[in-house]
């Protein structure tokens, strides 16, 4: 076999390259489906650009998980997504005392594993030789600050994965600003009509969007803490990209903060991952069947994310609202857990208990009201029109990509922020209703009208509407940001130089 070197290798003096040391990362995403899919998208993608790159992810499980996000940890350990990526499921944790606050909560679950997390770092790297790959680092989750600690303690630098958009992680920048320039803490801005000046938002943010955690004195107090351990990270990397929030990312090029690494829309584009023969594959097939039945972009798909539920009169006013829209639709309609539960909802046995009577024989041929919704697969329908939506921020990304309007619902963490940046700063969805928001245990004082739902539905349904034509665009530019050369594929690249530097 012949074989010749390039000849800038032939000059004097002589030396041939070196083959580039092998390095691995620690994933250490939060527990819940939403963060825990996207930092294995976001570890695909970097072992996908690398072939020297090894990542280990450290699972977190709640005691409270639902069924979807334990299939997808079960398919995660049962068939690794990539020779370099391995999967991690950390020692369950002593129980927590369910009664105290959602924050307390978070921060001692997490907390409590980080002795769990020293100890799977210390096999990773006890068997330190000339072939195993240097740990490079910790990618960290937003709300896993504290892993910065068990990362020092090993002399590895700490990055962090934003899994929601460059607004909010602004605002968490600018929550010491606000308590300078307005003279008091965020949370005393509950149930204010005050609007905010934040450098991230070209318009002003009412105080009525704020997520719901900085609404309350110790959430406020914990994020703020959070915050302030970002700016220990050597970088961030965000799940947005260049084109949707370039004003916000410019407000945060200011040398105060971190490198930022706009490297999205990281997405699962597989969708579910249901075996043949499955109650889900039968329930995707019966789904996918209906839709190829309707009209190109003429269904209008209802879906409210992983803990999405309500009450049974808010579930008539949807109802009601559908009908009197007299557009055809795809529910999906989920059973809250029992009061006072912290749990994720479930399929009704008969949803006839909870609509209104004979409402499911008049939606015979225009209408389907389902359980679980393999969102990803109906997203990319053709004949799916418009999306009424928390705004949870995988959710929304997977919607511009496959350019599908949003009409916002938020209802929990910072949805209500999301909408607000998507209706009035992004122009790329129209509101039903931006202020409406669940406590902990998924109860809200406040009801959405089927009034204002007939008018949000009918809104995002306009097939020539000025907020379609952005979508399409904004779809189109999402793609090409992840394509070589574009916005997302340069800055990953910029990412992985630090990685082997």
């Amino acid at each position: 076999m012949n074989f010749s070197f390039p000849s800038e290798y032939l000059k004097p003096p002589f030396v041939l390259p070196q083959m580039e040391k092998a390095s691995e990362l620690v994933f250490i995403p939060s527990a819940g489906m939403g963060h825990l899919v996207s930092a294995v998208e976001m570890a695909k993608l970097l072992v996908a650009r690398h072939d020297r790159l090894f990542i280990t992810v450290f699972i977190m499980k709640l005691p409270f998980d639902s069924k979807g996000t334990e299939s997808y940890i079960a398919s995660l350990e049962a068939s690794p997504v990539s020779t370099r990526v391995k999967f991690i499921t950390l020692p369950k944790v002593p129980a927590i005392d369910k009664n105290i606050s959602p924050n307390s909560f978070r921060n001692q679950f997490i907390e409590s594993h980080k002795s769990h997390v020293k100890n799977a770092v210390a096999k990773l790297t006890e068997s330190e030789s000339e072939s195993r790959p240097r740990l490079a680092g910790f990618v960290i989750d937003m709300f896993c600050t504290t892993m910065i600690d068990v990362a020092d303690e090993f002399g590895i630098p700490t990055y962090m994965f934003f899994t929601s958009p460059a607004g909010l992680l602004g605002l968490l920048f600018n929550l010491q600003r606000i308590r300078d320039v307005y003279k008091k803490e965020v949370s005393e801005f509950k149930d204010s009509d005050a609007e905010l000046a934040l450098p991230t938002f070209v318009n002003s943010v009412p105080a009525s969007v704020l997520p719901s955690v900085l609404l309350d004195k110790d959430g406020a107090t914990a994020l703020r803490g959070y915050a302030k351990r970002f700016r220990e990270t050597k970088g961030i990397l965000v799940n947005t990209f260049t084109e949707l929030e370039s004003h916000a990312l410019d407000s945060l090029s200011d040398g105060e903060t971190p490198p930022l690494y706009p490297v999205g829309p990281i997405l699962n584009l597989k969708g579910d991952d249901s075996q043949p023969g499955s109650e889900q594959a039968q329930q995707k097939s019966d789904v996918l069947e209906w839709l190829d039945d309707q009209p190109p972009s003429s269904v209008v798909f209802l879906c409210f994310g992983s803990m999405g539920s309500f009450g049974e009169e808010q579930v008539r006013e949807i109802a009601w609202g559908l009908e009197r829209s007299g557009l055809r639709f795809l529910w999906s309609l989920r059973q809250p857990p029992p009061k006072e539960t912290v749990a994720s909802p479930s399929d009704y046995s008969d949803p006839k208990a909870v609509l209104p009577e004979g409402f499911l024989d008049r939606a015979v041929g225009i209408g389907k009201v389902i359980g679980w919704a393999p969102q990803v697969e109906i997203l990319a329908h053709p004949a799916i029109g418009g999306f009424v939506s928390h705004c949870g921020w995988n959710s929304t990304l997977e919607s511009l990509w496959f350019g599908v309007p949003v009409a916002t619902w938020p209802m929990y963490a910072e949805q209500q922020l999301n909408a607000f940046e998507l209706v009035r700063e992004l122009g790329l969805a129209v509101e039903i209703n931006m202020e409406y928001r669940r406590d902990f245990y998924g109860e809200s004082p406040k009801v959405v009208k089927a009034q204002e739902i007939e008018r949000g539905i009918r809104e995002v349904m306009v097939q020539n509407s000025d907020v379609r034509k952005r979508v399409k665009e904004i779809s189109e530019k999402s793609k090409k940001a992840l394509m070589d050369g574009g916005s997302s594929h340069s800055s990953l690249g910029h990412f992985l130089d630090q990685i082997f530097l």
